[in-house]
């Protein structure tokens, strides 16, 4: 006797449930019944999270689709999905973009979707998600796949379900959605930046932040300059008992010596010109909460020694007072420095570093993050989609390859900034603004080679034009590094501490080199 096709997709969903499976394996197999129920060119699972949808699991779709966070505001066909509980099928003529336009795998020529079916999803009669199905080819749904995706959208609710109970064994689900509106309500933002990856290393890093949020310790974030450290750090500090006071962030490197003091601090009436009246530093602004000492490397010596009482003690004093405040303040250091270098080459004190270093947490770069470029990729991609008002924007197949085999001395910030310049470089060379647009690789700007590129970003010297004939090696010593200098404060906007990280110098030191060649 046949089976009948319904029963013979849901069956193997209903062994699964027993299961204790793998979050994604469960989803990939669900996705897996389902296009072998309803064949289709691509099939999606979707966590609503707030006002905007997260895609847990694709089949047929472009890998970077799972860094995608899809707004509902941006996007009406989920909203229409989300706001009727039984399927609803989209006609091959809706004027409606479809979120998966130029996503499709297998677009054979032409990338916009014609049919699309979706279904949400409820757990304990609330909205949970959605699954969509899409086809490039209209009519490729019938009456009879709106039935049976309806019956099978109970099992899939049934499905994330168990996976969920498997996981409220610690009661992570509902702890992370708490958390997750806890930090939206703190960072007073419609929703929280993610640390987005599937990679092993990326998993090794949520563990870590798993681990230290619970404690109050002092965590020293490092990390080349671009991997993410002031997510991290969010994410700490979201994951804390401290999540409802204040996250306080300075930039060490970004102010004038004479300032970090005041910064960090405050300051009363008349202690220094222009201190027209009294100013709560930072540390006091943090009180209860957390404060992120980024490029915490770059500040002073003297300032280091007033930082190390203060997490000694827990007491301050304004800059120009003699009165004492006490805080409590958990701190959060972050470093693109070898700070134990930095100590045996004197530049650093070694008592503050280890009072930083309680837990020392390494952010890895994102060459060593593998397939996770996609997905942020795709993330920016619907970012820049969404600021451009396109109806897709999508990787070519050569694109995403390249983007696989670059090295990222920028690690994630370069890849953010690249694809912003990308798409509008790809826009420009457009004769008219297309619907859907497609970054190749000749759009990336990927610059040299892997194998040549610089860790720190600076071009290498050979990309210097080289200084013209001179009298001496002296006089051509000095031109070529009045040119790397000027180079490299042209890159950062006249930040010195960024110019001399990127030159491997002491703050310091460069400035008075500059000196000594007339550039300041």
């Amino acid at each position: 006797m046949t089976t009948h096709p319904l029963l013979q997709a849901l069956l193997p969903l209903v062994d699964d449930l027993s299961r204790e499976l793998a979050e994604d394996e469960r989803y990939r197999r669900l996705l897996a019944a389902l296009r072998a129920l309803i064949p289709c060119d691509a099939t999606a699972l979707l966590r609503l999270d707030g006002e905007q949808l997260i895609p847990l699991a694709v089949d047929g779709l472009s890998p970077d689709t799972l860094g995608r966070r899809f707004a509902l505001a941006e996007h009406p066909r989920f909203e229409m999905l989300l706001g009727d509980r039984a399927p609803t099928r989209f006609a091959a003529d809706s004027d409606l973009p479809d979120p998966y336009d130029g996503l499709v795998e297998e677009h054979v020529g032409h990338l916009e979707v014609h049919d699309c079916l979706g279904c949400p999803l409820f757990i304990d009669d609330r909205p949970w998600g959605l699954i969509t199905l899409d086809s490039l080819e209209p009519g490729s749904f019938a009456q009879s796949d709106l039935d049976n995706l309806e019956a099978f959208a109970r099992l899939a609710a049934a499905s994330v379900k168990a996976n969920d109970r498997l996981l409220s064994l610690t009661q992570r689900a509902e702890a992370e959605r708490q958390l997750a509106a806890r930090f939206r309500e703190v960072a007073g933002q419609a929703g929280a930046t993610e640390i987005i990856g599937q990679s092993s290393a990326h998993k090794r890093l949520q563990a870590e932040i798993d681990t230290v949020a619970g404690s109050d310790l002092t965590v020293l974030i490092a990390g080349e300059t671009g991997v993410g450290k002031e997510l991290v750090a969010q994410a700490i500090h979201a994951r804390s008992a401290r999540a409802r006071k204040p996250l306080i962030s300075i930039n060490c490197a970004a102010l004038p010596d004479q300032l970090v003091e005041s910064e960090l601090f405050g300051h009363v009436r008349g202690a220094f010109t222009g201190a027209s009246g009294e100013r709560s530093g930072k540390f006091e602004l943090a009180d209860g909460g957390t404060l992120l000492l980024d490029e915490v490397g770059e500040l002073p010596l003297p300032v280091q020694a007033k930082l190390l009482r203060v997490l000694q003690s827990g007491q301050l004093q304004r800059l120009g007072s003699d009165r004492e405040h006490r805080v409590d303040v958990r701190i959060l250091a972050a470093t693109n420095r070898d700070l134990a270098e930095e100590v045996r080459a004197g530049r650093f004190r070694a008592d503050l570093y280890h009072r930083l270093s309680v837990y020392p947490l390494q952010v890895p770069p994102l060459r060593e993050r593998g397939r996770d470029v996609l997905l942020l990729a795709g993330h920016f991609l619907e970012q820049n989609r969404a600021r451009l008002h396109l109806r897709g924007l999508r990787l070519g197949a050569e694109a995403q390859t390249a983007l696989l085999r670059h090295d990222w001395p920028g690690n994630v910030r370069e890849l953010e900034h690249l694809l912003g310049r990308a798409a509008l470089k790809a826009l420009a060379r457009q004769p008219e603004r297309p619907r859907i647009l497609s970054l190749e690789t000749c759009d990336l700007d990927l610059g040299l080679p892997a194998a040549v590129a610089p860790a720190n970003g600076a071009p290498p010297p050979e990309a210097l034009e080289a200084p013209a004939a001179v009298g001496d090696l002296r006089q051509a010593v000095d031109e070529y590094q009045r040119r790397l200098i000027q180079a490299a404060l042209q890159r950062t906007q006249d930040n010195w501490a960024a110019a001399a990280r990127e030159l491997g110098l002491d703050r310091a030191n460069l400035h008075r080199l500059a000196t000594r060649l007339g550039i300041k």
